[in-house]
């Protein structure tokens, strides 16, 4: 039995243009640790506690060791059988965006090029005053007062990733809603659905004409409000999906 149905097919065959926004769990496949399972001396740690503005500002090097903590946490991570269906569903189709609440750059190294990181990056750093991105180098050593500064004007270095807070990037929300309100197709992929704005975008594709279906171990919070719900892990129903709409563009 199909786990997707032949609408989903038959969509996806004809569509031009496809969006996905993938969430949590598509990382979580690949064993990527959740926001708030950091493990070892962390976990006495709240998220909130180091993924903020003020924290950083307070204490620079505890945080910037926690995201170094982190980076070397994603060393042993590859990405699994739904990052790499995604990136093998771009060549099918003249537009076609990833969105992402992700951080790990996963997406990236499985082949994707067409990404929109609503949260940033984990793996990039920027200068908090001059806002120039920062080479790994100015990483290899802190400043005397412990802190990672910016070799061009001496400001301190931070992740490029949204802490708590803080607004999303305008021109990846921009990038988003306009993928969605173009799109034919959109899935949603290993998102609750509880975390605004992201949790919107579906919505808004469904409103502006796209076919849209979800795929999650279990129903999010905007499942009803969808054409479909597929219901298992993505590394299983992407590749059978990719290989279903091939097998029908060639019939």
């Amino acid at each position: 039995m199909s786990l997707f149905s032949p609408q989903l097919v038959f969509h996806l065959a004809k569509a031009r243009r496809v969006a996905v926004l993938t969430g949590a769990g598509i990382s979580a496949e690949s064993g990527v640790a959740t926001f708030r399972d950091a493990g070892g001396l962390w976990e006495k740690l709240k998220p909130e506690e180091l993924a903020n503005f003020e924290a950083f500002m307070s204490n620079p090097e505890m945080v910037q060791m926690w995201y170094a903590h982190r980076r070397e946490v994603l060393n042993d991570v590859v990405p699994n059988p739904a990052h790499i269906a995604l990136a093998g569903f771009e060549d099918l189709f003249d537009e076609f965006t990833v969105i992402t609440q992700n951080v790990d750059d996963l997406h990236r190294r499985a082949g994707s090029r067409s990404i929109v990181e609503l949260h940033g990056n984990i793996l990039r750093n920027y200068c908090v005053a001059c806002r120039q991105p920062a080479g790994d180098h100015e990483l290899d050593r802190p400043a005397p007062d412990g802190a990672y500064r910016c070799a061009k004007c001496s400001g301190l270095i931070r992740p490029d990733v949204v802490w708590f807070g803080e607004m999303l990037p305008e021109g990846a929300i921009e990038r988003a809603d306009s993928a969605a309100r173009t799109a034919e197709v959109f899935l949603s992929v290993g998102t609750s659905a509880v975390v605004y704005p992201a949790a919107s975008i579906p919505i808004t594709a469904r409103i502006t004409g796209a076919y849209v279906a979800e795929i999650n171990v279990e129903k999010s919070a905007i499942g009803d409000d969808l054409d479909e719900v597929i219901l298992g892990p993505a590394g299983v129903v992407l590749p059978q999906l990719l290989e279903a709409v091939v097998a029908k563009r060639a019939q």
